[in-house]
């Protein structure tokens, strides 16, 4: 880690339906060391891809916020907090959203990553700053999910880019 970034208490919160963005987080927390904190749903999405797309469609359209198993007590301990989702519908899962209205990130630094099949972080940031208004945001971080397992060294020089590791 860079030395201004040495002192700074880093949470790399994600949600993850195949898998992917859970490899993402990790590879993040490996190379900052930071904590991991999975964004867990009380209902199981389906396994089925056509049936989890329309499903993630639907709560979009909705607006709904489906309620969470866990719950991140400790928030204020931390500096960064890196935001991670799969990409669907060019937005982050609602299970994020409902963990972003849990939280107050008012004054930290905040770094979206996402995983994808081809819309990139779509409208993510946009997103994340309407919903974080009052913090600070690095340049997220995209990849295709069907690449994400030999990605580490994107991220790696993705972390680098931003200021998070030297």
């Amino acid at each position: 880690m860079s030395e201004s970034q040495s002192a700074k208490k880093i949470l790399v919160v994600y949600f993850s339906h195949s898998g992917n963005t859970r490899t993402m987080a990790q590879q993040i927390q490996k190379a900052t060391n930071g904590d991991l904190f999975e964004i867990v749903t009380v209902d199981k999405y389906p396994r089925d891809y056509d049936a989890v797309v329309a499903q993630a469609k639907k709560e979009q359209e909705a607006n709904y916020r489906p309620a969470l198993k866990t719950k991140c007590d400790n928030i204020n301990d931390y500096d960064v907090v890196f935001v991670g989702s799969p990409s669907w519908w060019g937005t982050v899962g609602m299970a994020v959203m409902t963990f972003l209205e849990s939280v107050d990130l008012s004054g930290k630094t905040v770094v979206p990553f996402m995983t994808h099949e081809g819309s990139g972080l779509g409208r993510t940031v946009a997103d994340l700053k309407k919903l974080c208004p009052e913090s600070n945001f690095l340049t997220g971080h995209a990849i295709f999910g069907s690449r994400i397992k030999s990605s580490e060294s994107q991220v790696v020089s993705w972390l680098r880019q931003i200021g998070i590791v030297s």
